[in-house]
């Protein structure tokens, strides 16, 4: 009898044990590789801090820029080569697999895409043709072909709604401005404000940008001086204002890009840096930034109070890191290099934001885009 009882409990130990596993979050990350055409996928597992690779899917030649529909159960990644579309995938939560659902055209190639708060529209930014696009999302959360083309600045690098979508801003790094539209989701279109662009500083050329989490700041990184220009968001009018900025480079790599100084011809000052991607952590404590030149990744502290950020510290990374994102839980940050055969995960310290190297897993060839997907109660 009591050996019955005690199998009994076991196998009820067994099945609670099950349970509880099931239940558990499970953490996906996808990587996009240009030059094979191809988006890898990994599980994350943030209890033991590693990356443990899943498949690769097909995705197009020049595969570049990834975006996640709001609900987090669709992937839509851009192709760079004719002919231009971006493709729709459903995420599996409980594989983490990627099933193709649909692809819309696109007018031409698109440096970066991204989602309407709403879930409604896709964005698109054309670093080569100076437009930005506007393409409908379908109720099955597929992707159509763009529906709006608008002329913007030069080199439109990066395209993002306001936190409440009614919002929209595109950097031009050719002309070091943002400029500034009201978003209409019930049509999908754009108007200018007035003014219609916020400037950055000049010959920082403004690349990729973000909202804090609060909504209330818009941190720009820029493309040759690897600064961060912290801007504050009036969510009235959607004008955004100049708080300050803060370098995110010694200065003297500035006019060095890895060469030794004595390399460098009298009167060079050509900008070498060559900075890349921006996330802040889900608490808005720390802001990162990625700088290829130096394979770097660059870490700030955000000032609650007035959004400005401190310089804290640089990592070494992985070869020329074009891409990285943060984890939900803001314990992890994906680092891809495209120079790199494999991408790195590094931990997060929770009081200082440095970084340490905990894992990495191979990648493909000229690895650039990074997304993250937790699934809670798989």
């Amino acid at each position: 009898m009591t050996s019955r009882m005690a199998f009994a409990g076991l196998m009820t130990g067994m099945l609670l044990s099950t349970h509880v596993a099931s239940a558990q979050a499970a953490t996906y990350v996808y990587v996009s590789n240009a030059d094979d055409g191809t988006i890898t996928s990994y599980t994350l597992d943030r209890d033991r801090g590693t990356l443990q690779p899943l498949v690769t899917t097909a995705a197009g030649g020049n595969v570049m820029p990834m975006a996640l529909s709001p609900d987090q159960h669709h992937l839509y990644a851009a192709i760079r080569s004719e002919p231009y579309r971006v493709v729709t995938y459903r995420l599996d939560s409980a594989s983490g697999v990627l099933t193709e659902q649909g692809s819309g055209t696109l007018p031409v190639s698109m440096a970066n895409i991204d989602v309407d708060p709403s879930g409604s529209y896709l964005f698109g930014a054309s670093y080569s043709d100076d437009v930005v696009s506007v393409s409908p999302i379908d109720d099955a959360g597929i992707v159509g072909d763009a529906r709006q083309t608008v002329a913007t600045g030069h080199h439109a690098h990066a395209m993002h709604a306001s936190p409440d979508g009614r919002f929209a801003y595109v950097t031009n790094l050719g002309d070091d401005q943002i400029a500034q539209f009201r978003f209409d989701a019930e049509s999908g279109a754009l108007v200018p404000l007035t003014p219609s662009a916020a400037k950055t500083p000049s010959q920082t050329g403004p690349r990729h940008f973000v909202f804090s989490p609060d909504g209330q700041y818009v941190y720009v990184l820029g493309e040759f001086s690897g600064d961060v220009t912290t801007y504050a968001y009036d969510d009235q009018s959607g004008k955004l204002t100049a708080l300050g900025t803060a370098s995110g480079v010694p200065a003297s790599f500035k006019l060095m890009r890895g060469m030794a100084q004595e390399t460098i011809p009298e009167g060079d000052n050509t900008p070498r840096v060559w900075a890349a991607d921006i996330h802040v952590t889900p608490d808005g404590r720390f802001v990162y930034t990625s700088e290829r030149t130096g394979s770097r990744i660059s870490t700030f502290q955000a000032d609650p109070q007035d959004g400005k950020l401190t310089f804290l510290r640089t990592t070494d990374v992985e070869t020329q890191p074009r891409g990285f994102q943060i984890d939900d839980s803001g314990a992890f940050i994906v680092v891809t290099g495209q120079l790199d055969d494999e991408v790195g995960l590094y931990r997060i310290a929770p009081q200082t934001g440095e970084l340490t190297r905990v894992d990495t897993a191979p990648t493909g060839k000229n690895a650039n885009w990074v997304e993250i997907v937790t699934f809670d109660d798989v």
